[in-house]
């Protein structure tokens, strides 16, 4: 899958798709923000966090699916301590569970360490998403820790599982593939 997978940055064209996916509840349900996506909250993210370089932000497109599916970005970006947090979400239905997630985490991941000039990239999961943790697994990333009832939402206790890749761990993971 991973060569019928492809990112690009993100452009004011994509904010329709991008409230749409994010607005989803297969979507929403796995973040921590959940107040409904706004047009002027995507612009304001845009003009405020990606163009500022504080994210990078990446449209996925699934080639075998003829049609953009998603986001992945690195966020909270932290040129002096070389690291970045992780974040992706599928959009589009038809395209879970076919290996898109971690083949656009792998082509970001590349991005972080290799244009970023990153060591660290961790994420934030909820324990609950299995699906996804075994998607990071997959993309090379280690399991961290577990912050146990982390958040509360919609009056659940919710606990978030960090996991993290660092530089050396891609490379080596390079040279073996």
């Amino acid at each position: 899958m991973d060569n019928k997978v492809r990112i690009r940055k993100i452009t004011e064209q994509d904010t329709d798709n991008i409230i749409k996916w994010r607005n989803s509840p297969d979507v929403n349900i796995n973040f921590i923000y959940r107040r409904p996506l706004t047009r002027e909250d995507h612009l304001n993210w845009l003009h405020k966090k990606v163009e500022t370089g504080e994210v990078a932000q990446f449209i996925i497109h699934s080639e075998e699916l003829g049609k953009d599916v998603g986001s992945v970005y690195l966020r909270d970006i932290d040129k002096e301590y070389q690291k970045a947090e992780y974040g992706i979400f599928i959009g589009e239905e038809s395209a879970r569970g076919h290996g898109i997630g971690a083949a656009a985490a792998k082509l970001i991941l590349e991005y972080g360490f290799e244009e970023l000039k990153l060591n660290r990239i961790f994420l934030r999961v909820f324990a609950r998403n299995e699906r996804a943790i075994n998607s990071y697994k997959k993309a090379g990333f280690v399991y961290e820790g577990l912050f146990r009832q982390d958040v509360i939402l919609d009056g659940v206790k919710e606990d978030v599982v960090f996991m993290s890749i660092l530089r050396e761990d891609f490379e080596s993971s390079k040279v073996q593939s």
